[in-house]
């Protein structure tokens, strides 16, 4: 099972896993696939302690490192300003998250612990600090998220020695990137968990390899099984981009409840919502993301603001949910996509890489017989 992708990082196994946790990230590595840390959430000090941590127990296999560098969003000008910033949120949304936090009762911030991270990596000059920090050790991948990154990235990139991935949701955002010397597209379809496009997997792939040839393509969006990987490949793609399947496994750090409602959840449980970040991202349904669109909302913020106004709100009812008597079910959430149906189980992430690929065996094999031996011969 050796595609241009495997050659190209000297991997066993063409299947990219994104992960928040570096114990999966790793755990894929050495497993034979190509771990990729998210390093969004991460503030700078944290990433670099998470990359060193990956460098210490991924025993010299590759690994990369996934960053956002929106294409667009408000407040360009001001860099990582995060005061001015938070000045470009209107009054009535302030008033509206206050009082959705009022009616899902959730408890206050202990006076002692930190403010949450508002802004995040959501900003071309905070995105660029993760870059540097990424690139100070040892990766193979830089994989960039909702837009083309700079031509100057993609150059330090390479002068370092490693490639440069980006996710696409349309053939347009795909030519793009090969226009900004990207390596490796990544076809992410409707299905997707987090950020994604309209246009569904099945679809988008052959567009974009087609497009793009011969450039490698991923696929992503709804992939979390042999069947799939095989299907990916059949459509010309060069190997599969997996997240959320990751979310499920024994080294993820989901917490208990989350897990539990991760697990009894089905592929209908999954909105295509902008209350996160002000762009469109697959997660699960909560009444969180109800509120968002109900009649009586402002409506979301473009990006980077909807995250900033909702920050503490998110870390409260990540509290919330671990009090007696709280109602997880009603408000845990995260970004999650349609494949949360298959996520029924807790492997470990090699046994999980192991099955996939011994179905894409079986797959392939039951394909190939369905042609005549004569028609093979010809």
């Amino acid at each position: 099972m050796r595609t241009r992708i495997c050659e190209m990082f000297d991997i066993e196994f063409p299947i990219f896993a994104f992960s928040h946790c570096r114990d999966v990230v790793a755990a894929v590595s050495k497993a034979g696939g190509m771990g990729v840390l998210g390093a969004l959430a991460f503030p700078t000090e944290q990433l670099e302690l998470e990359l060193a941590w990956i460098d210490e127990h991924v025993d010299g296999k590759p690994y990369g490192v996934d960053v956002v560098m929106p294409a667009s969003s408000v407040g360009g000008d001001l860099g990582a300003d995060a005061g001015a910033l938070k000045k470009m949120i209107p009054e009535q949304h302030r008033k509206f998250v206050d009082e959705l936090m009022e009616r899902f009762e959730l408890p206050p911030m202990p006076d002692d612990e930190p403010a949450p991270v508002g802004l995040l990596g959501w900003t071309d000059e905070g995105a660029r600090s993760q870059v540097d920090i990424a690139l100070s050790h040892p990766i193979k991948l830089l994989a960039s998220a909702l837009g083309p990154p700079p031509r100057d990235v993609v150059e330090t990139v390479h002068a370092k020695d490693a490639l440069v991935a980006a996710l696409v949701g349309n053939v347009h955002q795909a030519q793009k990137q090969l226009d900004a010397g990207t390596d490796i597209i990544v076809a992410s379809g409707w299905e997707a968990g987090g950020h994604t496009g309209e246009i569904t997997t099945m679809v988008l792939v052959p567009e974009v390899v087609d497009a793009v040839h011969p450039t490698p393509v991923l696929a992503a969006g709804g992939i979390g099984s042999g069947r799939q990987m095989a299907a990916a490949l059949a459509l010309g793609a060069d190997g599969v981009w997996t997240g959320s399947i990751w979310l499920t496994v024994k080294e993820s750090n989901t917490g208990e409840i989350l897990m539990e409602k991760l697990m009894k959840a089905s592929s209908k449980d999954t909105v295509r919502s902008r209350a996160l970040s002000g762009k469109p991202a697959r997660q699960l349904r909560t009444a969180w993301t109800d509120a968002w669109e109900s009649p009586d909302s402002p409506g979301t913020l473009p990006m980077p603001l909807q995250y900033m106004l909702t920050a503490e709100a998110q870390r409260r009812i990540g509290r919330s949910i671990q009090v007696e008597g709280a109602d997880p079910k009603n408000l845990s959430g995260t970004p999650v996509g349609q494949i949360v149906g298959r996520m029924n189980t807790i492997p470990s992430c090699r046994d999980l890489i192991y099955d996939m690929v011994n179905e894409y065996i079986e797959t392939t094999t039951r394909v190939s017989e369905l042609t005549p031996a004569e028609e093979k011969a010809k």
